[in-house]
């Protein structure tokens, strides 16, 4: 079976671009990991992931995870409703070019369609400028959810480059 996957990488070069997504309710709790925790990591990478084709960390044992989340250029946000887990975003940070990768963002299933991936994607953008960066970037591909590609053009973000893989 050959299937082909198109990807497309967007960024953003100034927080000025933001389209932000306001809060959709007073409920909503956006947190730092702080100290990082691999388990909230690994929860959301395979609960997310299960439904868009997430494998590459599928083989990681517990230290990859916490080699992973320890290395200071990683920085993880999780979203609350109430004391729910909703979403999540990794940031991997590049000091050297003052750019920022939004690695892995996504909503738990059970709240899509609920206005949290616009606003989730804001605060990643907003807490990637924070950091003195001057590129954000995110890759996503049609394995995504459906309305992945447009919530990052309509947050301001543009299509730098697209190819397809097949798989």
């Amino acid at each position: 079976m050959n299937n082909q996957v198109k990807r497309n990488y967007l960024e953003i070069r100034s927080i000025n671009e933001l389209v932000e997504e306001n809060k959709p309710n007073e409920n909503v709790i956006l947190e730092k990991v702080d100290p990082p925790d691999f388990q909230l990591n690994k929860f959301f990478y395979k609960e997310i992931g299960k439904n868009h084709r997430w494998t590459d960390r599928l083989i990681w044992n517990d230290k990859n995870w916490i080699n992973y989340i320890n290395n200071s250029s990683v920085v993880t946000y999780i979203l609350k409703n109430k004391e729910d887990l909703v979403g999540y975003f990794e940031q991997n940070f590049n000091n050297e070019k003052l750019e920022c990768e939004i690695a892995y963002f996504g909503i738990l299933e059970e709240y899509f369609g609920k206005k949290l991936g616009g606003y989730l994607l804001s605060e990643a953008i907003k807490k990637s400028f924070e950091k003195n960066s001057k590129r954000v970037w995110v890759h996503t591909c049609s394995l995504d959810h459906k309305h992945a590609l447009s919530n990052y053009i309509s947050r301001g973000m543009k299509i730098f480059q697209t190819d397809t893989i097949h798989i």
